[in-house]
């Protein structure tokens, strides 16, 4: 009985707590969605005509994005205008290519949405003008059911993508946050990769865009991690900037046990889609065990190559004077740093996009293999 008294006062409990959450949110999206009303209908009584003639501007706080609208039709103005202030994004509006280009000159967007068919500068050619300008801003055709292909084909110029109109409340907002997504993601991929240290109160990050390099492990030039161990062996394995450049390695060739290498002798490869990378030895030694489980689990080297993807041991020779040709803590993250910016430079180059990726059709797409091939030439 009483058990069952427990039971249904934590039911009760954590329907309330449920309950009242959901209140809370509810009143908080009710609050939010006023302001952005009032915002609305304030900044539409705003001045702004020394920017642009037919600038219309409306500021809400912390706006999930910047957005300049231009179309020859108020009307459609008035509708994005509307819906995506609505959903949380600061709007302005024009009616003229014109007035958008004088208008990203002098303030920050993160989207031009422009419509295709407009007189003076038509959608192209705001494309252009913006990728030429701003190509730090993303620019939407918004078009009609006639003119898609011809969207389509503003995409080589750089836009980023197409809305077609008429559209619905819905269709306009989930367009603009997959929008908003893409952009973050580019972002993210066009700032530098971090070094992460792994301690024992930070542990490894997951991110594509981190190399973890785990306190007390040394590393060599070629990328190839060493732990010396209490029995005074080394464990050795490919490290994280290696294996997340390479990408998802499919096949490791173990070395032979019992074999002995000197320091630059081919130890271990890796095999990514076709492509065999090796590895040399950072010490000389003789390899007194192999990670077998990779025989049949290589992924465990994509899942943690420091712990679980460990790939060989070796009973080192001299070890004291070759450990001194190897990096290790704040020396290691440095020369990582530099690593970082030497692939990025390269892999600029390989993209032919002579350092910014503009999003346009020059670039090339880049195998991570060949990446790497290159790399560590």
């Amino acid at each position: 009985m009483v058990l069952l008294i427990v039971l249904v006062t934590v039911v009760v409990f954590v329907v309330l707590d449920l309950t009242l959450r959901m209140i809370l949110r509810r009143r908080d999206q009710a609050r939010l969605r006023t302001q952005r009303q009032e915002a609305l209908e304030i900044g539409l009584r705003i001045e702004v005509a020394e920017e642009a003639r037919s600038l219309k501007r409306v500021e809400v706080e912390a706006p999930r994005a910047r957005i300049l609208a231009v179309d020859d039709e108020p009307v459609v103005l008035d509708s994005l205008r509307k819906i995506l202030v609505l959903d949380g994004y600061s709007v302005d509006t024009v009616e003229s290519g014109q007035e958008a280009l004088g208008l990203i000159q002098k303030r920050d967007y993160d989207f031009v949405f422009t419509d295709l068919k407009m007189p003076g500068l038509d959608g192209i050619e705001v494309t252009k003008a913006v990728r030429h300008l701003r190509p730090d801003i993303d620019v939407v055709m918004v078009t009609g059911y006639a003119t898609v292909q011809s969207a389509v084909d503003t995409m080589k110029h750089g836009a980023l993508d197409y809305v077609e109109k008429p559209f619905t409340e819905d269709e306009l907002t989930a367009f603009v946050n997959k929008c908003l997504i893409r952009r973050k993601d580019r972002i993210e991929k066009e700032q530098p990769p971090r070094v992460h240290l792994v301690t024992a109160s930070s542990p490894e990050d997951e991110s594509e865009r981190v190399y973890n390099v785990p306190a007390g492990v040394f590393v060599s030039r070629d990328h190839v991690w060493l732990r010396v161990e209490m029995t005074g062996q080394a464990r050795i394995g490919i490290d994280d900037f290696a294996r997340k450049t390479i990408g998802e390695i499919d096949d490791v060739g173990l070395p032979e046990p019992s074999r002995r290498v000197s320091t630059g002798q081919t130890l271990f490869s890796v095999k990514q889609k076709g492509h065999r990378f090796a590895f040399p030895s950072p010490v000389t030694g003789t390899v007194s065990a192999i990670n077998e489980e990779l025989i049949h689990h290589p992924d465990r080297v994509n899942v943690n190559p420091y712990a679980v993807g460990w790939i060989c041991r070796i009973e080192p020779e001299n070890l004291s004077a070759e450990l001194d040709a190897l990096r290790i803590g704040a020396g290691a993250l440095t020369w990582y740093r530099e690593e970082i910016e030497r692939i990025r430079q390269l892999a600029r180059e390989l993209t032919g996009t002579g350092g910014t990726d503009t999003g346009g059709s020059e670039s090339k797409p880049v195998e991570s293999g060949e990446l790497w091939e290159t790399f560590s030439r």
